[in-house]
């Protein structure tokens, strides 16, 4: 249940319950202002037939009436009072508003119909009850509005949390008034100010760092060169050439980082072919299958960088073999290897996080270029585990967002 119905309904509640008070209140006062006008009335009648019994003149009023209620004539039996009594409007014979009082040895009696106040009592009911469907009906519509114009403000800000949360460091709520869901625009805003200075001083001390190691990693490659043959050297190169490769990533993430720095060269190309000169590229063993080829324009570079990081990620966690498969303008990397950790596909990838312990360690560096260089082309890529086992990774260069309907 939405925003807007909860508050239509909490409003429409409210104005339900402040009709059916305001309704019984002045139900019960009228009733009770009509009860004591009509017993005013039949006493002030009974009064007047006494005064004529006692002239010896003929008032009309009933001596001794067989059907006066019971309660009335124990009173003025017992108390020696003149009394007023509603007859039940239940009853058969209609409302009726009695005065008794003892005369003698005779109960002298007056009745009066209260046919009148109990149909004047009932159109005043069903105009309060009118009254407060039309104020229910009004508040629930007040209600609508007002949920709808703060629906929207908070939407607002909800859409610009997620458009930070997807990138777009440079959304912003624009706040309007002081009330709590300003506050809350504010906050969004002072939470993305923070987080992009936060990951602008990431991005910088990252870039320095792989800049600073870049001149002596080059000339750790030169000296390497320079060992004589054995064994000793080629570790000591092959450890080079991975610092030179983590350099190299990092300030590729870097690039990556900045809006607008890197672009993508486009041309087209068939992805099939594309596909197979990829695996091929990365020496390793790996099976490309073509379902559905298709033409598509992109950059060739950035697409064999995506695919590459990707094959190298399945064969370094995952296990034999690693499967290239083509389906339209989508290419499929599967392994059957542990599958894809949790967290990874809870919140992708994550730069400077070590993986899961069953597929490995490592920073998460190849993957988050991926996501990078995937930006860059307006491409998606996905990460899953098939249920027949394994992990899999789809990249998409023309995402269902941008296909024409």
């Amino acid at each position: 249940m939405g925003l807007r119905t909860k508050t239509a309904l909490v409003i429409a509640g409210i104005a339900a319950i402040v009709a059916a008070l305001i309704g019984l209140l002045v139900h019960h006062r009228t009733a009770d202002q009509q009860h004591r006008d009509a017993a005013h009335a039949a006493d002030a009648q009974l009064v007047q037939a006494l005064q004529d019994r006692i002239a010896g003149v003929d008032s009309g009023a009933l001596v001794n009436p067989p059907d006066l209620p019971a309660a009335l004539r124990a009173t003025v039996i017992h108390r020696l009072v003149r009394a007023t009594y509603l007859q039940d409007p239940g009853d058969p014979k209609g409302p009726v508003m009695w005065a008794a009082a003892r005369s003698g040895d005779d109960i002298l009696a007056v009745r009066r119909s209260y046919a009148p106040q109990a149909e004047a009592l009932q159109r005043l009911d069903q105009e309060l009850l009118g009254s407060g469907a039309a104020a229910v009906a009004l508040g629930c519509g007040l209600g609508i509005a007002v949920a709808a114009a703060a629906g929207r403000r908070i939407g607002a800000s909800a859409r610009t949390a997620q458009r930070i949360s997807g990138g777009d460091l440079t959304a912003r709520v624009t706040p309007k008034g002081k009330d709590e869901i300003a506050r809350l625009g504010e906050a969004v805003n002072t939470m993305a100010d923070a987080l992009s200075a936060r990951l602008e001083a990431e991005r910088r001390v990252t870039a320095d760092i792989a800049h600073e190691l870049r001149t002596p990693v080059a000339g750790l490659v030169t000296a390497v060169d320079l060992l004589p043959p054995g064994r000793p050297a080629e570790l000591v190169r092959g450890g080079v050439d991975q610092l030179r490769r983590l350099v190299e990533d990092v300030l590729e993430v870097a690039r990556l980082d900045v809006p607008g720095v890197e672009r993508a060269q486009r041309e087209e190309v068939r992805l099939g072919e594309l596909t197979r000169r990829a695996a091929a590229a990365t020496g390793r063993e790996v099976e490309v299958r073509v379902r559905r080829d298709e033409v598509v324009q992109t950059d060739p570079r950035r697409v064999e960088r995506i695919l590459a990081n990707l094959v190298t990620n399945a064969c370094r966690h995952g296990a034999p073999p690693v499967v290239l498969e083509v389906d339209g303008t989508a290419v499929h990397v599967s392994d059957h290897g542990p599958g894809f950790p949790a967290d990874l596909l809870a919140e992708g990838p994550q730069r400077f996080r070590t993986g899961a312990r069953e597929r490995g360690t490592g920073i998460g560096l190849g993957l988050t270029i991926v996501m990078g260089q995937a930006q860059v082309l307006g491409a998606e890529v996905t990460y899953e585990n098939p249920p027949e086992g394994g992990a899999r990774a789809t990249l998409d260069l023309a995402p269902r967002r941008d296909r024409p309907a």
